[in-house]
């Protein structure tokens, strides 16, 4: 993951992205412009931590639409929408595929400062949580069938003979499979085991 975050900009007009770049320099942040909607498409990487300044009306593919494709390949990136002939209704439907802001132009430069940064602490924590999900389900994936298992019932609650009964095994099998479990889940209590559990049913 790309820790740096980054300013995606994309608007036609060439005086909004150098006014939009030196606002966003000005506060420490680094910005790539685009001047065509495909070209930011092409150059787009989804580890990047960053977000998205998207004007709404553009020849070709208009903003709504780039946020229409980036939501179909998965990418989840914050978007502030600008636009100088916004209406009702596309705002509606920006809010409503997750967008962080509504901004007309000429914006209004501490709006938008106050946008980005709450724009950039999300894409942050949405980084960080993608990461312990893909650490977690990597360790889940070292677990056997049995193991995985008995892992379920620990998490319900189960003491070690319940659990040999129901899974016709000794007590000492089920005391087995859990230290190997603790082991590859890298965990040391049984309410590791229940947080991890948790975050993957939040995940899914």
């Amino acid at each position: 993951m790309m820790l740096e975050p980054v300013v995606f900009l994309v608007d036609d007009d060439l005086a909004v992205r150098d006014s939009l770049s030196l606002l966003i320099k000005s506060i420490g942040l680094n910005v790539i412009a685009y001047e065509h909607p495909q070209a930011f498409l092409d150059d787009y990487d989804a580890s990047q931590v960053g977000c998205l300044i998207l004007d709404i009306r553009m020849p070709g593919i208009s903003g709504l639409t780039i946020q229409d494709i980036l939501k179909q390949k998965g990418y989840v990136i914050p978007i502030i929408f600008i636009t100088g002939h916004g209406d009702i209704a596309q705002c509606t439907r920006a809010f409503k595929a997750g967008a962080v802001d509504f901004l007309t132009k000429p914006v209004d430069e501490q709006s938008l400062i106050d946008s980005l940064q709450m724009a950039i602490k999300s894409s942050i924590e949405l980084h960080r949580q993608s990461k312990l999900n893909a650490d977690v389900h990597a360790k889940l994936s070292r677990l056997s069938e049995r193991e995985n298992e008995v892992l379920h019932l620990v998490v319900e609650g189960m003491p070690n003979k319940v659990i040999a009964d129901k899974l016709r095994v000794s007590t000492r099998t089920v005391e087995s499979h859990r230290a190997k479990l603790f082991e590859k889940l890298e965990v040391s209590s049984l309410a590791e085991c229940v947080r991890i559990q948790l975050s993957v049913a939040k995940s899914i």
